[in-house]
């Protein structure tokens, strides 16, 4: 009898985020994510539910309204500047660039246009206002050591290259 996910369960499994319009694949792993079932906030809320119960081998999608994790598109944390203002190190289009407010709270904007007299930045999760499918598939699922519970997920040893808009709660 294989395991089932539950709390304090190390599971292993790989995912791709579609978008559900146009299906086209925004993010996979490629290579396995372990997490402690329980013990780790790395996915939302939503697919956690979906887990539950599940057991090596199963597959299957949750779809995920993106508004619900990061709130509605802010236009407002949409800027566009002169390009002499801005560092030559920030004039591509994907750049990330982390400023602060007044709080000293830190935001990422990612550089999103570009033309020869201007840069935009938008400071939006890219995920918000879509609609994404996650696509599982549980590889393994053991019980957790005391380190991995404490640390919520693998110790040591490489890990998944998470793109770091998902790292969100995926």
């Amino acid at each position: 009898m294989s395991e089932t996910i539950k709390d304090g369960k190390f599971v292993e499994l790989t995912y791709k985020v579609s978008d559900s319009k146009t299906g086209h694949v925004l993010s996979a792993v490629e290579f396995p994510l372990g997490y402690v079932h329980g013990h780790s906030d790395l996915l939302a809320p939503a697919v956690v539910e979906e887990l539950e119960g599940k057991a090596a081998g199963d597959v299957f999608e949750v779809p995920i309204d993106c508004d619900r994790i990061y709130g509605p598109r802010d236009e407002r944390l949409v800027f566009t500047d002169l390009i002499d203002n801005v560092p030559e190190e920030y004039r591509e289009i994907g750049t990330t660039i982390i400023m602060e407010n007044e709080k000293g709270e830190a935001r990422n904007f990612i550089v999103t246009k570009m033309d020869d007299k201007t840069l935009t930045v938008d400071g939006n999760n890219p995920l918000c206002g879509r609609e994404v499918v996650f696509r599982m598939e549980v590889l393994s699922v053991r019980d957790a050591t005391e380190e991995e519970i404490e640390a919520g997920g693998p110790v040591g040893g490489p890990g998944p290259a998470i793109d770091p808009s998902l790292k969100m709660q995926i």
